[in-house]
C-alpha cells in the first residue's frame, strides 16, 4: 500500500506521478575515481541493480521489480537502504543506460522523485574514469522528515562520503 506524501511536499500531475511542490535543494554532489577496468565492465557492474550492495555503504540491496530483467531505460527496481537502526526502501526507475557511457536512475518515495543518481563513464589509457553523482531534489519542507526515516542529519555530506566509499568498492571488485 503507497502512502500519499503530505499534500504541502508534492502534487500530483497529468500523468498521476507525485512531483515536488516546491523548488528541491538541486544541490549536486560529483566524486570521480579512475578504475583499472574497461567502461563495459564498470557499466556492466553498476547496471546491474543487484549487486549496488556489494559498494554501497547504504544501499545494502536491490530487486529488479517483476518483469525487469536488466538495465533499461523505463525499468524499475526497489533499493532498499539502511543507516544503524534506520531502515527505508525506494524506488528507483532508470532514466539512462548508454551501455559502457552512462547509467541514470531516479529515485522516488510515495510516488515523489527526490533524487536522481548517475555514472558517467570514460575510458582512460588504464581503463576508465568513473564519475558517480547526485542530485538532491528534496524542497526544504521534506528535509525533516528525510532525516526522521533515515537517521541522516547532513544528507550532502553522507552522499559525498557514501559515494567516495562506493567507488572504492566498485574499484576493488573490478581491479
Amino acid at each position: 500500500m503507497s502512502v500519499p506524501p503530505p499534500r504541502h511536499l508534492a502534487r500530483v500531475v497529468g500523468s498521476g506521478r507525485a512531483v515536488l511542490d516546491s523548488p528541491g535543494m538541486a544541490e549536486r554532489i560529483e566524486v570521480s575515481r579512475e578504475i583499472a577496468a574497461s567502461p563495459e565492465a564498470v557499466y556492466a557492474a553498476i547496471s546491474d541493480v543487484t549487486r549496488m550492495g556489494e559498494w554501497s555503504q547504504e544501499c545494502y540491496a536491490c530487486d529488479w521489480h517483476d518483469g525487469v530483467t536488466g538495465p533499461a531505460v523505463g525499468a524499475t527496481f526497489d533499493g532498499h537502504n539502511r543507516n544503524g537502526e534506520h531502515r527505508w526502501t525506494t524506488q528507483g526507475k532508470v532514466v539512462e543506460a548508454d551501455p559502457g557511457r552512462a547509467f541514470t536512475f531516479e529515485c522516488s518515495m510515495f510516488d515523489v522523485h527526490y533524487s536522481t543518481w548517475g555514472y558517467r563513464i570514460e575510458p582512460t589509457a588504464t581503463g576508465s574514469r568513473v564519475t558517480e553523482w547526485n542530485e538532491d531534489l528534496r524542497p526544504e519542507s521534506a528535509l525533516e522528515l528525510s532525516k526522521q526515516i533515515s537517521g541522516i542529519d547532513d544528507r550532502t555530506e553522507r552522499n559525498r562520503q557514501t559515494i567516495s566509499g562506493t567507488l572504492e568498492r566498485l574499484a576493488a571488485a573490478l581491479e
